[in-house]
């Protein structure tokens, strides 16, 4: 987000959401305004201007990188519309891979749940499911969880699931790490915001073995919104499912199709089998 225009027409920006500050330099971005979307870089220092400087080089912060987008000064940008609170987001294009079995793209997490519910959701519309469905979209989950909090007191649900990204482990060798890509959905039992309920679990195995659904086991170091339904009301089991992508966070990801299809196919099985039985083996009832 925007934070600053500052004399010579560059932009100072605060990172929402979880950023790694290497990748962000000397890359093209959109920056979206009220007067229209403009074309922006990240700033970079060029290798001629780092000569003898060799022992002051630090790593940036994202607070300082400036982005620029060509205007001569600070009115300029502001006759263009420029102003703080302005988003800036990548620009990437979405292609497959040569062989056809994986896609490169950014923000995968989360467009991975969108189009997972979605597809979910378009199987399903002529499926009578034996509970109420709900799904939606829950905003700021990267700034706190935000959206998931009021969600879950407006709805209400028993059980909550999270459809997520995670970060793929698998590029340095596959032995000993979680997140493989082309090895089905995961399933997450524990990260620092939630510890997987045992006898939501051992439904969430069953639906997969009794639908012939690739899965893995996953551990992650990091949360998402399952830890703001488990935390609301008097506490509503909870987990997050989803799929492993190689370098989420930055310009381009690199996601598994067999995985988002083993994931899709994973909720719309949860949806057909989640029954009242089955809810109060859940709960505990």
């Amino acid at each position: 987000m925007l934070t600053n225009v500052l004399p010579n027409g560059t932009l100072k920006v605060a990172a929402v959401g979880g950023w790694n500050p290497t990748v962000i330099s000397s890359q093209r971005f959109t920056l979206f305004t009220t007067n229209g979307a403009y074309p922006i870089v990240s700033s970079s220092v060029s290798p001629h201007l780092l000569r003898g400087r060799d022992s002051q080089i630090t790593l940036p912060t994202v607070d300082d990188i400036l982005f620029d987008a060509g205007f001569v000064d600070q009115a300029e940008a502001h006759a263009f519309g420029v102003f703080p609170g302005d988003f800036i987001v990548p620009e990437v294009a979405t292609i497959m891979t040569a062989n056809k079995k994986r896609v490169i793209s950014k923000a995968w997490d989360n467009r991975f749940g969108m189009v997972t519910i979605l597809e979910a959701l378009d199987a399903l519309k002529d499926v009578q499911t034996p509970n109420t469905l709900i799904m939606g979209a829950d905003v700021q989950e990267e700034v706190g969880l935000r959206g998931a909090h009021g969600a879950v007191n407006l709805m209400k649900p028993d059980v909550f699931f999270a459809i997520d990204s995670s970060a793929a482990d698998d590029v340095n060798g596959s032995v000993g790490r979680q997140g493989i890509l082309d090895q089905g959905t995961l399933l997450r039992v524990f990260d620092p915001t939630v510890v997987l309920p045992l006898r939501l679990k051992e439904f969430l195995l069953s639906t997969a073995e009794d639908n012939h659904i690739p899965y893995q086991y996953f551990v992650s170091k990091g949360g998402t919104d399952a830890a703001a339904a488990q935390s609301e009301r008097t506490g509503i089991p909870s987990v997050a499912l989803g799929v492993a992508s190689r370098y989420i966070h930055t310009h381009q990801t690199i996601w598994s199709i067999s995985d988002f299809e083993a994931a899709k196919d994973f909720v719309i099985a949860i949806a057909k089998n989640l029954d009242e039985t089955n809810l109060k083996t859940i709960l505990g009832d």
